[in-house]
């Protein structure tokens, strides 16, 4: 599993004209799922989001949490995270997993994040064409891919 994490001062998803979530101050995360990816997967990115220090405490210096701050998040399905460009100049998406697979752990992530911070979390629409509009922070993008963790 592959996530983009960006500290956002707001952040929305449209979708057809109408704003399907939007947050203040807080983390967009977007989401990309291959078949390989499992609970484990979910457990240890939602975890490792949650407690990441990319906010700033009273000296300026990043070492607060979203946690600690009391930021909003808002996570968004992107199959292109999965991208393949070794060869050619198109990109292959083979890696990425069909609907089938990629919504239930979509679906599985976005609770898991929101109990682990306890909060509701603002989403896209699986498949949908959506317009992602955001103000980063910083700036501060992060990836972060759960195959990688040592």
């Amino acid at each position: 599993m592959k996530v983009v994490i960006q500290r956002v001062s707001e952040a929305s998803v449209t979708i057809e004209g109408r704003v399907k979530s939007a947050i203040g101050p807080g983390l967009l995360i977007l989401v990309g799922i291959e078949d390989a990816d499992g609970a484990e997967d979910i457990d240890w990115l939602c975890n490792k989001i949650a407690n990441l220090r990319i906010f700033n405490d009273e000296a300026g210096v990043m070492n607060k949490s979203v946690l600690e701050i009391g930021g909003e998040l808002l996570v968004v399905s992107q199959f292109t995270l999965q991208a393949s460009t070794k060869k050619g100049n198109r990109p292959s998406y083979i890696k990425a997993s069909k609907p089938n697979v990629a919504i239930p752990m979509y679906e599985a992530f976005v609770k898991k994040l929101g109990e682990i911070t306890q909060q509701a979390i603002g989403t896209g629409e699986f498949g949908a064409d959506m317009k992602v509009r955001l103000l980063n922070d910083g700036p501060v993008t992060i990836l972060i891919d759960s195959k990688n963790r040592e």
